[in-house]
């Protein structure tokens, strides 16, 4: 014992008598810049009072969303809130008079965010709706106000990036078979997948993947509308059919391939729609293959032993969009790029990362955000995320089980063992305190840093 003190110089080091569920990744607790909460299991969790990752909200009384809104601690990312705001009353201020009917969405929606129960569902996708009103009321823009239609630019763009206009050789050889195929992701894929995707994630997927899904999802269709707005562009059906001659705001939309499958169905489903669409000059980006890029990178994220489906998906899609003249190639590259760039930024900061063995979202005890918890292994350059260290050998029967939500405390920065009421057999746990010296009992138990840990025989 007398040695083992002497060794105790400078900063205390574990030795090599571990128990045998010790392992690499766990001592590799990286910097602090990456340290993030530990998690807790649900039976501590109920026991000082937290809510489960899984529960719902169930009240329907605005009055607990006041007193919420009192409680909250503002934000620096509270803003978005404040400008989706604002492109809402710009929405409504270009927008015909309606006072009654403004009045009242606007009634719905304070309401709507004020009642727990619906507020869980409202504010993730508030972007998406405020989206929509976007889109929808981008009509009533004075043309006045409006930039220049851009006609030559996206053809030229591509022949010189493609050698060719791509979307008019893929739409030279029409087919009722193609016109369907192409139908199904374009026409009907595209309008579903926006409520399917997120609603698989919900259910399946780690808790918290749904609305970080639903916030990208709208921010990106703000910023796409938006850049339509700026830049608008004509798409490849007004070339077919007005050729290179300039384009004035007033001109109505076209189905294109489209009309093709109101003929087949025997009903107009498509042709008034997009004749009368709010941005028939909106070519550049394709927030359809922007769509179905973004929501083949969540699921692929969420399931990847899907994602070759998905991507499958992503290039259906984009081919139906050129196929039916609705876009250039040049369009979905720039839409697809948005949707990497949003969704990389996203799931570096806050997209949960999946656990392995978690089938829906009620298996979860928690959720690892981002990458933050990915550090670096020096000895063999690899990443390693503290999210593998849940797993537990099967003939692990000890309280030092490295990593499972009943054996990590949460108090500090990083994961550290806790004591469980049994000890292990053979071995002597003390803490050593800032001051060097061992904890003798003297003082009660603490949540103690790996650092402070030595392990000896008895």
């Amino acid at each position: 014992m007398n040695d083992f003190s002497a060794s105790l110089s400078g900063k205390p080091k574990l030795q090599l008598l571990w128990p045998e569920h010790f392992n690499l990744p766990f001592l590799n607790t990286g910097p602090q810049r990456y340290r993030i909460g530990r998690a807790r299991s649900k039976s501590r969790a109920r026991a000082h009072g937290l809510e489960d990752i899984t529960s719902l909200k169930t009240s329907f009384n605005a009055w607990d969303g006041v007193r919420d809104l009192q409680r909250h601690k503002y934000r620096t990312s509270d803003l978005q809130y404040v400008f989706l705001v604002l492109v809402a009353l710009f929405s409504f201020w270009v927008s015909p008079p309606a006072p009654g009917l403004k009045t009242l969405a606007l009634m719905g929606g304070v309401w709507f965010a004020l009642m727990p129960a619906t507020r869980q569902f409202f504010l993730p996708s508030l972007a998406i709706w405020v989206w929509l009103l976007y889109f929808f009321c981008s009509r009533f823009i004075p043309y006045e106000y409006r930039p220049h239609i851009w006609v030559r630019v996206l053809p030229a763009l591509e022949n010189v990036l493609y050698g060719a206009n791509l979307s008019n050789i893929l739409s030279a050889h029409k087919h009722y078979v193609l016109d369907i195929l192409a139908w199904l992701p374009y026409g009907l894929a595209h309008f579903g997948a926006p409520a399917v995707v997120p609603l698989l994630m919900f259910i399946f997927a780690a808790p918290g993947s749904a609305p970080v899904f639903a916030r990208t999802f709208g921010w990106m269709s703000i910023l796409g509308v938006t850049i339509q707005l700026i830049f608008p562009c004509t798409p490849p059906w007004y070339e077919n059919e007005h050729g290179l001659a300039p384009a004035a705001y007033g001109m109505p939309g076209s189905p294109a391939g489209l009309a093709r499958i109101d003929e087949i169905l025997g009903f107009d489903m498509y042709t008034t729609n997009f004749s009368t669409a709010p941005l028939p000059f909106g070519a550049f980006p394709s927030l359809h293959a922007a769509n179905a890029v973004l929501e083949a990178l969540f699921m692929s994220h969420c399931f990847p032993q899907f994602r070759t489906y998905f991507i499958i998906y992503a290039g259906w899609v984009c081919w139906a969009t050129m196929y039916l003249s609705h876009h250039y190639a040049i369009d979905l590259v720039c839409g697809g790029l948005i949707a990497t760039a949003f969704f990389y930024v996203v799931k570096s900061r806050w997209l949960p990362q999946r656990q392995e063995g978690k089938i829906t979202r009620w298996e979860y005890d928690f959720v690892e955000y981002g990458n933050q918890s990915r550090i670096t292994d020096e000895e063999y350059g690899e990443f390693l995320n503290l999210g593998i260290l849940d797993r537990r050998r099967a003939d692990s029967s000890d309280g030092w089980t490295v990593g499972s939500t009943s054996s990590c405390s949460s108090s500090s920065g990083t994961l550290s063992p806790t004591l469980s009421e049994e000890t292990i057999p053979g071995m002597l746990v003390m803490g050593v305190g800032e001051n060097g010296k061992i904890w003798d009992g003297s003082v009660p138990p603490r949540d103690v840093e790996l650092s402070e840990v030595v392990v000896v025989r008895q």
